[in-house]
């Protein structure tokens, strides 16, 4: 074998390990990582495929293993990305009514979710969006006391707030037009990790139950394992599971939207994602193209329909802002889709993560 061979080998066995590794149900930081670039793992898998397609010489032997590996990677990405594709039945139907732009339904919630990055200073940026957008409901994560300030602006538009700035890039930030009728501040998991819960009452008098969370990443810089994020997760999911009014989930999750924690803290909540059947709507990381994925989130029940979803212009952070508009739906005129159930030994899963954590 030339060179060239032995490192195409080498790069093959590679992307067939690191696509297959988030398989493995360990939540050390080394393993969880590869939940993440399945975007990037389904180009370079296709590239290697196409590399032994091309140098056919290599396809005697044990070798011939190498691109039914490379192959299997590719179907194995496609299964995990497909639902975001158009292709797929969407979860959450689009509103048949009034649409966005036009007199709002009382109904209609819009919401911006920014993690701003505590060392951006392009603050003017993200009032702008809030300006050209205007939300009904402003959640900003990564906020200490400087954004806090620097933000005091808008607040005539939303005098309705939970303001809990930190110095540990886990500050959070929630603005509200509409009145907040019970809140709490939260700390589920971590002592200086928080979340929020607020009922939101719309213009109609429908209460919305408000779920706003920011759980620490499996990263070398942050955290060893997953299981504290995923705990904490899978609390708000059994928590949301229960209520029988409308609910929203939001926030910079750490976690991507295929991923087994996801898809098991929809089996458990019950909620549905707005962002399958129409896209992948990647939030991070903003500066680099060619590393992306949806780590930003926004969760409904069934009570939801869509009027609008967009990923916003980067305001100097490392994620893209997330927009949705949302009108809850009567029940009389409901269409209700499938609602995510758990499976299998999810619920089991979900009280030993728990219990660990705790």
């Amino acid at each position: 074998m030339s060179t060239v061979d032995h490192v195409l080998l080498g790069y093959s066995i590679f992307i067939v390990i690191a696509s297959f590794l988030n398989l493995i149900r360990l939540d050390y930081w080394w393993i969880r990582m590869w939940d993440f670039p399945h975007l990037q793992l389904t180009v370079m898998a296709a590239a290697g495929l196409l590399s032994w397609l091309w140098l056919d010489h290599l396809m005697d032997g044990y070798r011939v293993l190498i691109p039914i590996g490379l192959l299997l990677a590719l179907l194995y990405h496609g299964w995990l990305i497909y639902p975001f594709t158009p292709l797929y039945r969407k979860q959450v139907v689009r509103y048949a009514g009034k649409k966005d732009g036009d007199e709002l339904d009382d109904n209609t919630i819009r919401l911006l979710v920014s993690n701003v990055y505590m060392e951006n200073t392009q603050v003017p940026k993200v009032r702008t969006l809030v300006e050209k957008h205007k939300p009904d409901v402003v959640l900003i994560l990564e906020a200490n006391q400087k954004w806090k300030d620097e933000l005091a602006s808008i607040e005539v538009d939303f005098p309705h707030r939970i303001m809990h700035p930190l110095e540990n890039t886990y500050g959070m930030l929630l603005y509200s037009r509409f009145p907040i009728r019970h809140h709490e501040l939260r700390f589920l998991i971590q002592d200086d990790i928080p979340s929020v819960y607020a009922q939101l009452e719309l213009p109609s008098g429908e209460l919305i139950n408000f779920y706003g969370v920011h759980p620490m990443p499996p990263s070398p810089t942050e955290h060893y394992r997953s299981t504290e994020r995923d705990a904490e997760l899978l609390l708000v999911g059994k928590e949301a599971r229960k209520k029988t009014g409308p609910v929203i989930v939001a926030g910079d999750l750490n976690d991507v939207a295929w991923s087994h924690t996801t898809r098991l803290f929809q089996r458990i909540s019950g909620l549905l994602d707005p962002r399958i059947g129409r896209g992948l709507y990647n939030t991070f990381h903003a500066k680099y193209f060619f590393l992306r994925w949806p780590l930003d989130h926004v969760f409904v029940s069934h009570h939801f329909q869509l009027q609008k979803i967009l990923r916003l212009p980067n305001c100097g952070s490392d994620h893209f802002p997330m927009f949705i508009s949302l009108t809850y739906v009567p029940e009389e005129e409901q269409v209700i889709e499938e609602i995510p159930q758990p499976e299998g030994n999810d619920l089991e899963e979900s009280r030993e993560k728990i219990e660990e954590a705790t």
